[in-house]
């Protein structure tokens, strides 16, 4: 008695693997994280997520040429601004870190695209996404006046050169204001993509190093989504579709790609997966130990992003990856 049938035949041979594989990972789909800070020629290392740095506007020219000469087609801007307060000033005057990044960076790489991270967390002195009410301390954001907040930043990021605007805060509604802000501010052409399912997830916790961002009193479990729904993020992404988002992310990636696959299968639109800090840290973490093979473990969770239906990958990997891709 033998198998009728031996899938192995396909697997004899590395260039017949390369021809019927499935899944194919290309510099195209990377998009690279970038945290700016004030100040000239600076490269401060954060600590819990090796390799990535904090850089003033200087050095992030210096590494959005690098980016580019990779193959990589796009960055995506975060800021630590030299002051915060209550009406998030850093995020949305025409002064501000990002605002500055992304100006010198369309001057010095016309081609790379810019995604301007449009969110409040990091310019607020409490550290979450928007207004609260006077004396609350649970961290419940109000989201209604959050909203004009969302689309001054917005306006004023895609004046200073961002090519998208990608909002993060979940707030309600904040596709179809940013659009509209957008559209009367004369950047009908500036695509949304929407941060549509992000969870409230304990995997942000290096990112929160990065950006200076950590909430100083509650969590943003009133506005980000419950880890163990999933009908719900196909709500959340039929809403934005609704009021105008060009394109979905889903975030976390790495323990989140059944709602990758869900959000894929429900929507037309370009799906981004983000493959956050901790994710990224605990692939570092075992490859500094000799645990793991980097290489090998980075390119398997990239791969699995794109075959669970990813168009589009946010990752700290990207410039390893785009090298070890050739």
């Amino acid at each position: 008695m033998f198998p009728n049938h031996r899938p192995r035949r396909l697997r004899s041979h590395p260039q017949l693997r390369r021809m019927v594989r499935e899944t194919v990972l290309t510099t195209s789909d990377f998009i690279y994280p970038l945290f700016a800070v004030p100040g000239e020629a600076i490269a401060k290392e954060v600590k819990s997520m090796p390799g990535v740095y904090q850089l003033s506007v200087d050095k992030i020219v210096e590494e959005a040429k690098a980016v580019y000469d990779l193959g990589i087609p796009g960055i995506i801007l975060f800021g630590i601004p030299e002051d915060k307060d209550i009406e998030a000033t850093g995020a949305w005057h025409d002064c501000g870190i990002v605002q500055k990044a992304a100006t010198a960076v369309k001057e010095a790489v016309p081609e790379l695209i810019i995604i301007a991270d449009t969110c409040l967390c990091e310019y607020t002195s409490h550290g979450h996404c928007g207004y609260l009410q006077v004396g609350d301390l649970s961290g419940r954001v109000l989201n209604d006046p959050t909203l004009e907040l969302l689309k001054k930043t917005a306006v004023s990021q895609a004046k200073a050169g961002a090519d998208i605007i990608a909002p993060s805060g979940m707030m309600d509604g904040f596709v179809q204001a940013i659009r509209a802000g957008l559209d009367e501010a004369g950047f009908q052409d500036t695509p949304i993509l929407s941060y549509a399912a992000k969870y409230a997830s304990s995997y942000y916790g290096p990112f929160r190093d990065a950006a200076e961002s950590t909430p100083q009193f509650g969590d943003r479990r009133t506005y980000q989504m419950d880890p163990g729904n999933a009908r719900e993020a196909i709500k959340e992404i039929e809403l934005d579709i609704t009021e105008g988002a060009d394109m979905l992310m889903v975030k976390p990636a790495l323990a989140y790609m059944d709602i990758i696959w869900r959000v894929k299968e429900a929507s037309n639109l370009p799906v981004a997966a983000y493959n956050v800090s901790g994710e990224y840290s605990m692939i570092k973490a075992a490859a500094l130990n000799g645990w793991i093979d980097e290489e090998r473990v980075v390119m398997e969770t990239l791969t699995s992003f794109k075959r669970a239906g990813a168009d589009l990958i946010l990752t700290y990997h990207a410039k390893d990856a785009a090298r070890w891709l050739g």
